[in-house]
Order: structure tokens, then C-alpha cells, then sequence
């Protein structure tokens, strides 16, 4: 086939050309898989062919090696390596070659290719020599020879781990690099390519960031690119200061001063971009500082790998100057634009990090500037003063910020309504928010929210959501955290006598012609569930109100079937915040007899809107609807059973959905809350839930996050089954065996596998106890017995492990006791004969947690029952 014209062609404008040569594409590839990749190596390395074929060439040769899909990936990764190595070579030589191209899109492409093989070869210890004659390219004289290896090198450290690599070859790219960066190199391609890689290659040199000469030679290099003539050469290079201000915190110290000098002038004078990446520096050893004093307060000893060099606290008399000075530099229009970056965001952002690092000491310092600006007649002014307000909020002590706010309120309710500027109003509802979310709640010692001073609250807040899409909603936020305060306030809230009042505000907000804008109508709708959530005994009549109103609500985006297709995304983003509100109303109504009772009465009918819900979509199921089916079961228990028939579809096909893996989730939640609503009803639909669920854990597509979840479902399932549990052990069991070896193995990569392992851990061991009493007191637990040793061995590798968290220490001392309780005797002597069993007991029974000492108490009784027997 004539690839070259295919290529043209499927980048037509003509769309039944375009189709036809990716069909033709796609059938090439899976008939003929090494010619297909060859005939594409070669159509980029020719130098005859148009760009823009040789530019998708390498596009679709790199797609046909990575994949953002793990089990697609893998696959891929195979049949690379299953072809013949004449066919790699071929190819492997077309790509070094191009990088020699006059055509830079061709370069660059090759860049990325190479870079995608040599990801997938060099950790199998092949293409050794790939390295050296890249390195050998960089003595060439093209420069654009020179600036594509260095691009090259760059993507290589981003595809391969540094362990792939041996010391030697990372000093040889290190020193290829950093040389490509240096002042001296005439052609700025070339500097830009160098600064971008090393950007990539900053984790593989851990060797000779110890080495005090190597070190102080790669900073200099670095930080006199950020002196570049050219814009972006400067970007990347404050981009490598920020990654090495992560990466290398605790080798900074000698270079703070200097850096300090470059970002100050970065942040004053030079272009946006570099300007952000010079305050991002800042943000990021904020970040680090404030990891390494959360480590020093959690265990008090201060043995955090890192010290803490306090750059921060050091900096302060300069670096809040520098960024209060940012916040004057507002744009226009920034509050219309979604996701909007700028430096004056940027620059209250670094103030909240910096205020959460320091605390209290940074109060003196932002208080004259906000006094100063707060009524000057510019807005940009006044915006500044109560943006800085804003962002010093979370990190000194009530007691240093309570006196201050109590002085602000009055001032930020005035500006709220009589402000004229959206700007100011915007940010001043945005720091109302963050006073109620940090200074108001049970735990204040001085309340700032007042008998005197709640109505004018509440009343400015409902003005307010009358304003402009971006200030209704930042309104409708302090709201939401306004009511949160209030959550463990007793039988009688101070909003109760406003709840009539925000309820319809809120509600009114939603039916706004422009509620689609700035995130409106979801902001209204979180804080109408959070004012729910948290409301008190004495409001329940008025929350019973609100089921049919928002049940005519759902109602409605069910009529009128025929929605436009840019309209479905919105009907089900609707219907989602809909069901999520009646969610909150059924566990608020849930929670006590009285309520549940009245409840009671709506719930056929809301369960028949849900369905209705699911039946709009043929392919997928409404998440939110699933969790509010969920709360449903919860909250009328056995009465659940009768809906079952009609809902179980929707419940398979929640749990067939591999591809939205949080649906697949979510499902097997609700589940477990149909189980224990229903119990021994839910066993007619047991087969088909069961049969799904060992395919979710046999299946290597479905996201790994699910798997515990459906593990502590075999557990709900044989709780609420029983011994009828007995027909599917024999398959159920092995599967929870190998996941418990695997998690002996994988434990302790990095904190991320700790906390999976963990959860994994907790879901086994939540099967095995749901299983052990389902079966206590049934004639069939010996079918149990044979299975006790495994489970004492798993509990036994876990306690040898010593990395369990509270709640897997919980869960498995529960087991313990479950094993004990269930098989008696046959048990008993299992469990004298395991030392750690006992030491882990001893270990539980001295816990200073209560709830780990009650189980390991109950354990404790359980097993000396079974050892007297």
C-alpha cells in the first residue's frame, strides 16, 4: 500500500476519506504488524516525503508502543519484544537517523519514539548501545543535530527509571546536558533542548547532587539560565529550580541567598511565565517545610528524614514585600475565565503557603498593607488588601486572627453588598468563606459568628446570591462553611431560624437563567445538602418539606425525553446534583426513628424516580444515583427487598463497568448496604452478584483501587447470607489467598503501595471475618477448618510486617477473634502454637486506641473460650 498518500489521507478535511484511511491503517497494522511499523520508521526518516506524513508517522509509531491503559500497555510492550530483532533494528536504525532531519517537526517527533523503545528495552538490558551514540551526536556540528539528541535525552529520562541506568552513563548525560545549558553554547535551540532535559534527568542525579563540587557547578549552571536573553530559556530554567527545591531540599541552604535575588527580580520585572515559575520556587519550599513540621508534630522527636532548614521563616522580611506586591497585578477579567492563572494568583497562593508554614509570624507582616489598601478608591487596591486578608487565614492561631477578623466582619459584609467592583466582591465573599471555614466551629473558644451579628450575616450572604454568577457563588461557598461550623451543635442550631429562609434562597439560585456559569448552580446545591447535613432536630419538619420539591425537581429532567446530545451532559449533570441532594435529605431523615417514619411514606416513589434515572442511559449508570439508592437501603432496611427486582439490572450493570471504575465502585458499595438492609432476601440475586464480582477480580482492566472494596463485599455477602454462603468458598477463597500473599510482597515501595497494601489488607480481612460469622453457630463450619491455617499465617506475615495502619491492626485482631469464636477448639490449639499471635494480642490489648483494645479484649475472651473447651 502507498503509506505515504494513507497518511495524507487521513488527515483530510474530507471526513469519509479520512475514515477510509484509517480503516485502511488500522487493517495494515493488524495484518502485518512489523511491516506496518517499518514501512512507518522508514516514511519518517525520508527526507522526500511532506512533513505532515512523516510528522503522523512517527505519531502513530509511538501510539503503537505506550498507551495511557496499563493492560493496554503491557500489551503493546509484548508485541514489540515478540518481533524479530532484524525488524527492531531496521526500525531502531530509521529513527537515529532522522534525527539528523533539516525538517525539525520530524525531529522532534523521533525525539519521542526513540524515547518510547527505549523505555520498553533498556530495563530488559537491550539497545545498550543506544546511550553512547546518542552521546556521540552531541559532538556533531548541525546544531540541530545537537538540540534533537539533547530533546531526545530528555524524553529518555522521563520514560525510564533511574535504577534502568549505571552511574557511569547518568554523569555522561548529566555532563552532555548541563554543557548543552552553559552560557558559552552560541545557539539558544540548543540551551532550550539542554535546560528541558535536565528538568527530566533532575532524579537521576542523586549521586552527584552529594557531590559538593558537581552540585555547586549543575546550580550555577542553572541559575544563570534564568539570565537567558530568550523568555523561555529562562521558564525552563526556574522550572529546574523548582523541581531541585522539591527533589534536593536539604541542599539549598548555600544557594537560598542568590536564588532569593534572581526570583525577586523574576517576580518584579520579567514576562508572566517566568515570572509564575519564579514564585512557584517559593510555593514549593513552602510545600516542603510545611511536610517536614507536620512530620516533626506527629511524632514529636523531630526524626524526619529531612531537617527542616527554615528558609521560609528566614525569608519572611523579604518574600512578603515581594508577594503582596504580586497581588496589585490583577487582570481585568480574571474572574470570568475558568481556571485562570495569573501572578496575582499565583501570588496569594504562595501568602496562604507561606502563612500555613510560619503562622503566626506572618500576621505583622501583611497587616499594614491590608490596612493601607482596603479603602483606597482603585479596586485593584482594595482587591489586593482583602485578598492578602484571605490568604493568611489558615495557619496562625485563632487567638492571633479572632481579634482581627472580629474588626474585619463588619468592614467585609458592607464591601459585600455596597462595593461597586465584582472583583472586590468576589474576593471578599471568597475570605468570608475562609474565616467560616477556619475560625468558626464547636471547637472556637470565642465565637465570631454572634446572636448580635448571625442575621446580618445570613441576610448579606442571601443578598448576595442575588449578584453576578462569580460572587453568587463564592456566596453560596461561605454558606456552605458557615453551616458546616454548626454541625455538632446540639439539638438547637443558631441557623435553625433561618432555614426556611436559606433553603429557598439556595433553591432559587438553582432555577437562575445563568446558574450554568461560574459553577453556580453545584455550588448552591453543596451548600443546600451542607446546610441539610448539619441542620438540627428542630428543622426535620422543614427538611421533610424539601423531598417532594426536589423530588418534582428530578421529576422534571425526566419529562420531555427528547433531549438534544449537547443537552444530555447537561439533564445528567443535573439529574446528578439532584439525587446527590436527595442523597443528604435520606441520611439526614435516616438517622433517627421519628423521621424515618414520616420518610417512610416517599420512599416508593423516590426509588421509582431513580430507576427512572438510570433507564435514560443506555451504557452507564448514574453514579450519584447509585449512591443514593445506597442511603435508600440503608434507610428502610428490609422493606428494600421489594425493589430489588426491578433494580438489579442497573446493579449488574454498575458492577460490568470496568471502563468508569469509580461506578464500578461505588456499585459494589451499594452492595454491601443492600446486604445488610435485606440481609438472607438478597440471596436469590447472590449467583449473578458473586459471579460478577470474581470476574471484577480476575479481570486486569478494572482499576486496582476497586479491588479491596469487593473483597469486604464477600464479607457483607456471607453476613447476610450465612452458610448459604457454603457453594461459592471454593471459589472465593483461593482468590482471597493469592491476594493475600500479593500483599505480603508488595508492601512497603512507596508510601502510595503502603496505603493500597493496607487497603487491600483491611478488605481480606473484612472477607474472612463476614465469612467466619456468617457461619458461627452452623453445622458447616468445618468446611472452615482447613482454610484456619492460612488465615493465621496472613495474620502472622502482617504483625512480622510492621507496617499496618489502626484500622488493618483493628480489623485483624477482629479476625483473630472471629477464627476463635467461630471453630472453637479446632481453632484453639492452632492459635497457642503461633508465638506471634500472642505477642500481637498483648500488643492490641496495650493500645492507646480504644476501639483496637475493645477488639483485641473480645479476641482475648474468644480465644481463651476455645482453648478451655
Amino acid at each position: 500500500m502507498e503509506v505515504t498518500q494513507v497518511l495524507l489521507n487521513a488527515q483530510a478535511i474530507d471526513g469519509t476519506v479520512r475514515k477510509h484511511a484509517e480503516e485502511s491503517l488500522k487493517q495494515f497494522q493488524e495484518q502485518d504488524l512489523p511491516l506496518f511499523l517499518l514501512s512507518l520508521s522508514r516514511e519518517l526518516a525520508n527526507e522526500e516525503r511532506p512533513v505532515e506524513s512523516r510528522k503522523l508517522a512517527g505519531l502513530i509509531l509511538k501510539n503503537a508502543l505506550d498507551a495511557k491503559e496499563q493492560h493496554r500497555k503491557l500489551d503493546l510492550v509484548q508485541r514489540w519484544l515478540a518481533l524479530e530483532t532484524s525488524v527492531k533494528t531496521q526500525i531502531k536504525m530509521c529513527l537515529l537517523q532522522t534525527l539528523s532531519s533539516p525538517v525539525s517537526d520530524a525531529r522532534s517527533t523521533t525525539s519521542q519514539v526513540i524515547a518510547k523503545v527505549a523505555g520498553i528495552e533498556l530495563p530488559q538490558k537491550q539497545w545498550p548501545e543506544l546511550i553512547g551514540s546518542l552521546l556521540s551526536n552531541i559532538h556533531q556540528l548541525p546544531a540541530h543535530v545537537k538540540q534533537a539528541t539533547l530533546e531526545t535525552l530528555g524524553y529518555l529520562c522521563e520514560e525510564v527509571s533511574p535504577d534502568v541506568m549505571d552511574q557511569d552513563q547518568v554523569n555522561k548525560i548529566l555532563t552532555a546536558v548541563v554543557q548543552g545549558m552553559n552560557a558559552s553554547e552560541g545557539n539558544n535551540d540548543v540551551r532550550l533542548a539542554a535546560t528541558r532535559a535536565l528538568y527530566n534527568a533532575l532524579g537521576f542525579a542523586q549521586a552527584n547532587f552529594s557531590n559538593d563540587m558537581e552540585r555547586d557547578y549543575i546550580m550555577r549552571v542553572v541559575c544563570e539560565a534564568t539570565l537567558s536573553s530568550e523568555v523561555k530559556i529562562r521558564q525552563a530554567a526556574f522550572e529546574c529550580l523548582v523541581s531541585i527545591s522539591s527533589t534536593y531540599y536539604e541542599k539549598l541552604a548555600p544557594y537560598m541567598q542568590d536564588i532569593f535575588t534572581i526570583t525577586a527580580k523574576a517576580v518584579r520585572e520579567d514576562q508572566e511565565p517566568v515570572a509564575l515559575q519564579a514564585i512557584e520556587f517559593w510555593s514549593s519550599i513552602c510545600d516542603e517545610e510545611i511536610d517536614i513540621l507536620e512530620d516533626y508534630v506527629g511524632d514529636f522527636s523531630g526524626d524526619s528524614d529531612i531537617p527542616c532548614f527554615y528558609f521560609i521563616k528566614q525569608a519572611l522580611p523579604a518574600l512578603v514585600p515581594m508577594l503582596l506586591e504580586t497581588l496589585l497585578k490583577q487582570e481585568e477579567d480574571q474572574e470570568q475565565e475558568d481556571g485562570a492563572w495569573n501572578i496575582a494568583m499565583a501570588g496569594g497562593t504562595c501568602l496562604g503557603l507561606v502563612a500555613r508554614t510560619v503562622g503566626d509570624d506572618i500576621v505583622p507582616l501583611v497587616m499594614p498593607f491590608i490596612e493601607e489598601n482596603i479603602t483606597k478608591p482603585d479596586w485593584r487596591q482594595r482587591e489586593a488588601a482583602t485578598y492578602a486578608f484571605g490568604s493568611i487565614l489558615e495557619g496562625p492561631s485563632a487567638n492571633k486572627l479572632t481579634p482581627i477578623v472580629n474588626v474585619a466582619l463588619t468592614f467585609m459584609l458592607s464591601a459585600l453588598t455596597k462595593d461597586p467592583n465584582n472583583h472586590v466582591k468576589d474576593t471578599t465573599a471568597w475570605t468570608l468563606g475562609r474565616i467560616f471555614e477556619f475560625l468558626h466551629g464547636s471547637t472556637m473558644d470565642t465565637p465570631i459568628i454572634t446572636p448580635a451579628n448571625s442575621q446580618q450575616i445570613i441576610t448579606v450572604l442571601l443578598q448576595s446570591m442575588k449578584d453576578v454568577p462569580n460572587v453568587a457563588e463564592k456566596a453560596c461557598g461561605a454558606l456552605y462553611f458557615l453551616a458546616q461550623g454548626y454541625e455538632d451543635f446540639g439539638p438547637s442550631s443558631p441557623l435553625a431560624p433561618f432555614f426556611q429562609e436559606i433553603v429557598q434562597a439556595l433553591l432559587t439560585v438553582t432555577h437562575r437563567a445563568d446558574a450554568g456559569e461560574s459553577r453556580l448552580r453545584t455550588a448552591a446545591y453543596e451548600a443546600l445538602n451542607e446546610v441539610v447535613r448539619c441542620s438540627s432536630e428542630e428543622t426535620a419538619p422543614m427538611v421533610l418539606q424539601l423531598v417532594p420539591v426536589i423530588m418534582i425537581e428530578l421529576h422534571k429532567t425526566l419529562e420531555g425525553q427528547k433531549v438534544a446530545s449537547d443537552e444530555i451532559e447537561r439533564q445528567s449533570e443535573l439529574q446528578g446534583l439532584l439525587c446527590g441532594c436527595l442523597q443528604v435529605i435520606i441520611q439526614k431523615l435516616g438517622s433517627s426513628e421519628p423521621t424515618k417514619y414520616v420518610f417512610m411514606q416517599y420512599a416508593d416513589q423516590i426509588m421509582g424516580l431513580f430507576l427512572r434515572v438510570f433507564a435514560c442511559r443506555s451504557a452507564t449508570v448514574h453514579e450519584e444515583a447509585m449512591l443514593a439508592i445506597g442511603a435508600l437501603a440503608y434507610t428502610t432496611g428490609p422493606d428494600f427487598a421489594k425493589y430489588m427486582p426491578e433494580f438489579y439490572k442497573y446493579l449488574e450493570m454498575g458492577l460490568q463497568n470496568f471502563e468508569e471504575y469509580q461506578i464500578c465502585a461505588v456499585t459494589v458499595g451499594v452492595v454491601g448496604d443492600i446486604c445488610r438492609a435485606i440481609e438472607d432476601k438478597v440471596l436469590p440475586y447472590c449467583d449473578g452478584i458473586m459471579t460478577q464480582l470474581l470476574k471484577d477480580l480476575s479481570s486486569n482492566q478494572l482499576h486496582r483501587s476497586v479491588k479491596p472494596p469487593i473483597f469486604s463485599c464477600f464479607g457483607d455477602i456471607a453476613l447476610a447470607i450465612g452458610d448459604n454462603f457454603e457453594k461459592y468458598l471454593m471459589y472465593a477463597m483461593p482468590m482471597i489467598q493469592s491476594a493475600a500473599e500479593m500483599s505480603v510482597h508488595t508492601a512497603g515501595a512507596d508510601d502510595e503501595m503502603t496505603e493500597y497494601t493496607n487497603s487491600l489488607r483491611n478488605g481480606i480481612l473484612e472477607a474472612y471475618s463476614g465469612i467466619f460469622q456468617g457461619f458461627k453457630n452452623s453445622p458447616k463450619t468445618q468446611l472452615l477448618i482447613s482454610y484456619a491455617p492460612h488465615i493465621l499465617q496472613f495474620l502472622d506475615s502482617i504483625y512480622m510486617g510492621k507496617d499496618m495502619d489502626e484500622v488493618v491492626m483493628k480489623t485483624a485482631i477482629g479476625v483473630l477473634g472471629d477464627l476463635a469464636d467461630t471453630l472453637g477448639s479446632n481453632a484453639g490449639s492452632l492459635i497457642q502454637q503461633s508465638q506471634s499471635c500472642r505477642d500481637f494480642l498483648n500488643e492490641c490489648l496495650s493500645s492507646e486506641d480504644n476501639l483496637i483494645k475493645e477488639s483485641a479484649e473480645w479476641a482475648k475472651s474468644a480465644i481463651s473460650r476455645a482453648i478451655s473447651v
